[in-house]
């Protein structure tokens, strides 16, 4: 072989190298790019179908029948006509404005910190093929839109046997929009509290700090039920009551788990954490009302399951089992406190403890979810939480929690007021003294 064929065969072989080499970046970018692009994923968007109908499945049937269990028998329809028609309500109001309002931009950055745009009002653009992360952007919507579902449906339980079904509706549709919407944009849809780094996995702050504080003002406003603190307002059907919490419990798999949007090992995780500071608040509660009331009624086991599940809800997919069992059994004790000492002390008519259970399980579950949140779990790259050595992030939850407070609680009460100048907000005397099933939809339980 001469030395031009050797020169020739290595030149060859260099081109063959570099060839290859330029294929495999190639290659390698094409993947990179092909990962910035959203992709569907079928098993995602398989337990996400699965989730949203969890979800719409603690309203009605599950929030109905634990809240109807709990009224007297004379205001069951009424109690269950108002769930069932608030989900009537919220789906068309998500639809025509709230999802919008919570999760699209608004032309202005200053503005889109506290409220979003208009772009998606009537769902506008939202077509088959949109995406949003790995599954539809129309799933994602109507998740979310159950989540709008049962906020303000937790509400009526504050104020139960005494507003006008007229009132109610006019009310829930002006919280939706002017309270609800903004808050859930502050902390899932890219608002400030999100930039703040205020930790809220499936609504602990969105949903139950918000929904309670605003139970808490309507029921002032109100004013207390005729003969509270006189006559006998025990549930009617504590039976109905533990289906319903039940029911509760099983739908917020779909809640906390679906929250991870994806069928992964958090979202795994963020139902076994439920499971436990679940099971762990029913035993507090219960061993706390055994204690001090000599007995352990089902009606506390059913609230105490209510109180753990609203505690872990901000936590779920930041804490560890650990975690869970401290978190559930603080919002046991805490929300028993609550909803007996805390509440016949101060003397408040919250007819079914929404302020006791959601508000106070909501602010136990958030500032625990500072402490307890970890690098484990959610596979950050720096501490998280108090556990992990970051305890800052406790004055970031505690932030969170009283901007939800302030701006709910003051909200609400404007709202009641415009409200009540215009429709009234009570019935009757007599009709609170008859029931409002037969006064106002003119239906009984026999």
């Amino acid at each position: 072989m001469t030395v031009k064929e050797n020169e020739t065969g290595a030149w060859s072989k260099l081109s063959l190298g570099a060839t290859a080499v330029t294929l495999g970046l190639l290659a390698t970018m094409g993947s990179a790019f092909a990962d910035d692009v959203p992709t569907l994923n079928s098993g995602d968007t398989a337990w996400m179908l699965t989730s949203t109908a969890l979800v719409l499945l603690m309203t009605i049937p599950g929030l109905a029948l634990f809240y109807g269990g709990m009224v007297r028998k004379k205001n069951v329809v009424t109690i269950s006509a108002q769930n069932f028609a608030i989900v009537g309500l919220m789906t068309v109001l998500w639809m025509v404005i709230g999802y919008s309002l919570a999760f699209t931009s608004n032309a202005s950055e200053g503005i889109n910190a506290y409220v979003g745009g208009f772009d998606r009002m009537f769902l506008s653009g939202l077509g088959v093929d949109a995406i949003s992360g790995t599954i539809p952007e129309s799933l994602f919507m109507v998740f979310q839109m159950t989540f709008a579902i049962i906020t303000p449906a937790l509400i009526t339980g504050a104020f139960a046997d005494r507003m006008k079904f007229s009132s109610l509706l006019v009310f829930m549709s002006l919280w939706l929009v002017f309270i609800y919407a903004p808050i859930c944009h502050w902390v899932w849809g890219g608002g400030f509290l999100s930039a703040d780094g205020v930790l809220d996995f499936a609504g602990g702050t969105v949903v139950h700090i918000n929904a309670g504080i605003a139970g808490l003002v309507a029921c002032l406003v109100l004013g207390p039920r005729k003969g509270y603190g006189t006559e006998n307002m025990a549930p009617h059907n504590v039976v109905l009551t533990m289906i319903g919490a039940a029911l509760l419990w099983v739908g917020w798999f779909g809640f906390n788990a679906g929250s991870e949007l994806a069928a992964d090992g958090r979202a795994a995780m963020a139902m076994v954490v439920t499971q436990i500071a679940t099971g762990t608040a029913v035993l507090a509660w219960m061993f706390a009302e055994w204690i001090v009331h000599k007995k352990p009624t089902l009606l506390g086991m059913c609230s105490g399951a209510v109180s753990g599940l609203v505690a872990i809800t901000p936590a779920a997919g930041f804490v560890d089992p650990m975690g869970a069992l401290w978190i559930g059994m603080a919002a046991g004790v805490v929300c028993f406190i609550a909803s007996t000492s805390v509440k016949r002390a101060i003397g408040y008519d919250d007819a079914l403890d929404v302020f006791g259970v959601h508000c106070i399980g909501g602010i136990v579950g958030a500032v625990l979810t500072g402490v307890f949140a970890t690098m484990a779990i959610t596979g950050a790259d720096a501490p998280v939480g108090g556990i992990d050595g970051n305890w800052g992030q406790v004055m970031i939850q505690i932030k969170g929690i009283a901007w939800t407070l302030v701006y709910s609680g003051v909200g609400t009460f404007v709202l009641l007021m415009v409200t009540k100048i215009f429709f009234g907000l009570r019935v009757s005397p007599q009709e609170e003294v008859e029931g409002l099933d037969i006064n106002l939809h003119g239906e009984t339980v026999q």
